[in-house]
């Protein structure tokens, strides 16, 4: 009497090279809430003319935008 195959060849070697080259589990470390002195992606409504202004001297009005805001802020 033939024993039943447990899959194809493919499958088998599939199965083993899986066991072979995965990694064991590990708990991953907690994620701090924030960054301590990062930056954060948001999303901002701001006035057409307020944005065309910052736009206007072309790359770089993200940082520039922040920038004011940080003043204003009375960060700087």
């Amino acid at each position: 009497m033939r024993t039943p195959r447990r899959g194809s060849a493919f499958d088998q070697a599939e199965a083993a090279f899986k066991s072979a080259t995965s990694k064991p589990v590990e708990a991953a470390p907690a994620k701090p809430l924030a960054p301590p002195s990062g930056k954060e992606m948001v999303t901002l409504r701001l006035d057409r003319a307020v944005l065309e202004h910052f736009q206007e001297d072309g790359p770089g009005w993200q940082d520039r935008i922040n920038a004011a805001l940080r003043a204003a802020a009375g960060l700087e």
